[in-house]
């Protein structure tokens, strides 16, 4: 059990595995205002860098579950280093239908809402382990700026235009779900240049290693194209923001 092996090539180097920085990452921690001992569950955390400095800097505990056996290894190295892995701990497993054995403070699926078949369905997931007056947390694209075709919208790596919501519908959406947003912090264009841009030196390197591999090809043509394509279509249309929520 794996995610595709291409992302775990193309990812291998990143901490955090979507256009949030650790400086995003830790004012979200921060207006959350965790307490010491407060339980996180993470589905698809990842190589674990919410669920680590959290521990870190605000005392929690934590348990993070991915698909990915690289991200889940990186993310056990990750506790060691920063002398919290007494607080956390990383499952290689599936996150989809995974309910946490006991109540948690903060239920999170940052930027993985397709284990639950979407927004909808992950909200639902993780409210199933949810004490009752916690926070969810949903990590999720939305449009910045409405694509003007489907084929614009594709070259956000979108399926088409109603993968994704402009900001305010996606904010409005959450209520018609029966939750209060409670915050909100959203990447900006560093945060999405240093998601993106990162994998292409890392491309580089891993061509430069392994050019007989069977996935060089594939690779190769990411290296390619990738650079242009975001410029043209990620960077100008894509936002992406994690929402904090209360059920009402």
């Amino acid at each position: 059990m794996d995610i595709p092996r291409i992302f775990n090539i193309t990812e291998s180097a990143h901490r955090i595995h979507n256009p949030i920085t650790p400086e995003k990452l830790a004012t979200l921690g921060a207006a959350l205002r965790l307490k010491p001992g407060a339980r996180v569950l993470d589905l698809g955390s990842g190589s674990g860098e919410m669920l680590c400095t959290w521990a870190r800097d605000h005392g929690i505990t934590g348990t993070g579950i991915d698909m990915s056996a690289l991200f889940t290894r990186q993310a056990r190295r990750r506790a060691e280093d920063l002398g919290v892995a007494h607080q956390v701990s990383f499952i290689h497993d599936d996150a989809a239908g995974h309910v946490s054995d006991r109540k948690v403070d903060v239920a999170a699926c940052v930027g993985a809402t397709w284990i639950a078949g979407g927004v909808d369905g992950t909200v639902e997931l993780l409210a199933r382990s949810l004490r009752p007056g916690g926070i969810i947390l949903i990590g999720e694209p939305y449009w910045r700026r409405l694509p003007p075709t489907d084929e614009v919208a594709r070259g956000c790596l979108a399926g088409g235009i109603a993968d994704f919501l402009p900001l305010p519908e996606r904010l409005a959406s959450f209520g018609h779900l029966g939750y209060d947003v409670v915050e909100m912090v959203l990447a900006d264009q560093d945060g999405w240049d240093r998601y993106e841009a990162a994998k292409w030196l890392t491309m580089r390197r891993w061509l430069d290693a392994n050019p007989d591999d069977e996935l060089a090809g594939e690779v190769r043509a990411r290296l390619t194209t990738e650079p242009v394509r975001y410029a043209a279509h990620t960077r100008d249309y894509l936002g992406w923001g994690v929402f904090a929520l209360m059920k009402r």
